[in-house]
């Protein structure tokens, strides 16, 4: 039975990748390079601020849409803590309470995931990076770690909880890439608390691969948290889409099954027309070379908990 206080924590809890959430100054990596102003995308401090706002109103409307503000929001595809602290100061939540959980990684693109909360509701005891490490025929992997952060309520008596964010390797390039995302599970499987009746724990974020695949159910069998996500996608609905059809890669795992439930959701602003296929689809930042002015080519994904 999840007590009063954990259901409102947990009501929504939410994760989105926002898709190269670069500012406009060149760093070390040199990756970075072409997300500046004189860089192949153009990419001004008037569309980072803008890129900025969107996902502020964003989280707005799932604020209004989806029974209040995110607790917990979870990101994938940012670049340093930097954004994120723009993010919070200068947009419409420069009121709200949210806080930054970030850690950088050694991914080659110098892309982290990262984690807000709301301290008026919450205490974050610990965070930690957790970093993905692997080999495969002579190839050695270098990802970005995933995020673990235990808090517990400000409320009393107080509950507890983890939040574990993930960006899993991609399988770009083509090739057995498959060994990589197995990493990427091991890593966050041991990671993990062991299951208990006085802790809730969420694994979120972009898998990189379809949600109803085996390696998600020997994923759950191995750690006994239950996926959100595969009901959604044997339903063909999805947060990606390819081709004209819906993929569903962004994950919602929980330890406790009972009036827990994961939802797509489809902000209307951050939403266009297919024009290739019929139907809608994220509103991205760039199409190829070409600024089209969205956030991601996901959608975000929400954790609610109680009855619908």
């Amino acid at each position: 039975m999840i007590n009063t206080v954990l259901f409102v924590i947990l009501q929504t809890t939410m994760f989105w990748n926002l898709e190269n959430f670069f500012d406009c100054f060149a760093d070390s990596t040199g990756y970075d390079a072409v997300w500046t102003p004189k860089g192949e995308r153009h990419w001004t401090y008037k569309r980072f601020k803008k890129k900025c706002s969107d996902i502020a109103k964003g989280i707005l409307w799932c604020a209004g849409n989806c029974g209040g503000l995110p607790d917990v929001i979870g990101f994938a595809e940012v670049e340093n803590r930097f954004v994120l602290k723009c993010l919070l100061k200068y947009t419409i939540l420069e009121k709200l309470d949210y806080q930054i959980v970030h850690f950088d990684s050694p991914d080659r693109r110098g892309i982290d995931v990262a984690l807000m909360y709301r301290k008026s509701r919450l205490k974050l005891l610990q965070a930690r990076p957790v970093p993905v490490t692997a080999a495969h025929g002579g190839d050695t992997l270098r990802t970005r770690d995933i995020l673990v952060a235990d808090f517990v309520s400000v409320h009393d008596p107080p509950d507890s909880f983890t939040v574990a964010v993930n960006h899993h390797p991609s399988k770009f390039g083509g090739g057995d890439s498959d060994w990589r995302r197995q990493a990427a599970l091991d890593a966050l499987a041991d990671a993990l608390p062991k299951p208990s009746a006085h802790r809730t724990v969420v694994a979120c974020g972009d898998f990189n691969d379809v949600a109803d695949a085996q390696v998600y159910a020997d994923f759950c069998a191995r750690t006994g948290l239950v996926s959100l996500a595969a009901p959604l996608a044997r339903q063909g609905l999805g947060t990606i889409r390819y081709e004209g059809r819906w993929e569903l890669i962004d994950h919602i795992y929980i330890n406790r099954e009972a009036s827990a439930r994961m939802k797509i959701l489809k902000i209307p602003f951050l939403m266009t027309r297919d024009n290739t296929h019929a139907g809608e689809k994220p509103l991205r930042t760039y199409v190829g070379p070409r600024y089209a002015g969205g956030v991601s080519d996901h959608l975000p994904v929400l954790l609610l908990m109680g009855k619908e």
